[in-house]
């Protein structure tokens, strides 16, 4: 399952952006789905994540009610609207792909097989 991540660019801090994680080849209705950045120097980190069937997400502390993740599984796309984005949000933004398991811990990088290119977002202060 190919992912292409999308939508990233520059933006001062307390704008907006979204980003999209498209599948292509295989439908992504039997993946749960996450999202994690990379900063230069840093190491990858969590960002959110969503089960299966859309119905439950998690999210990183850091993130939490200024970021919102949802699906179309049937458009194959999972979206990741980021809003109030602060400089320290500043990274490379990957997505990535796993068979869902219900006993899997999203957050762990090493838990998905399927990577996508990231797409860098910028926040100027």
């Amino acid at each position: 399952v190919p992912l292409q991540a999308s939508g990233g660019g520059l933006v001062q801090a307390g704008g907006s952006l979204r980003l999209s994680c498209t599948a292509s080849g295989r439908t992504i209705s039997s993946y749960d789905m996450g999202w994690f950045r990379q900063a230069p120097g840093k190491e990858r980190e969590f960002v959110a994540a969503i089960r299966m069937n859309g119905g439950i997400t998690y999210y990183a502390d850091s993130v939490k009610g200024r970021f919102t993740l949802s699906r179309k599984n049937a458009e194959n796309t999972v979206s990741l609207q980021m809003n109030s984005l602060k400089p320290e949000d500043t990274a490379v933004y990957y997505c990535a792909a796993r068979r869902s398991s219900y006993y899997a811990t999203l957050s762990i990088p090493a838990n998905y097989a399927l990577w996508g290119r990231g797409t860098q977002v910028t926040v100027s202060s």
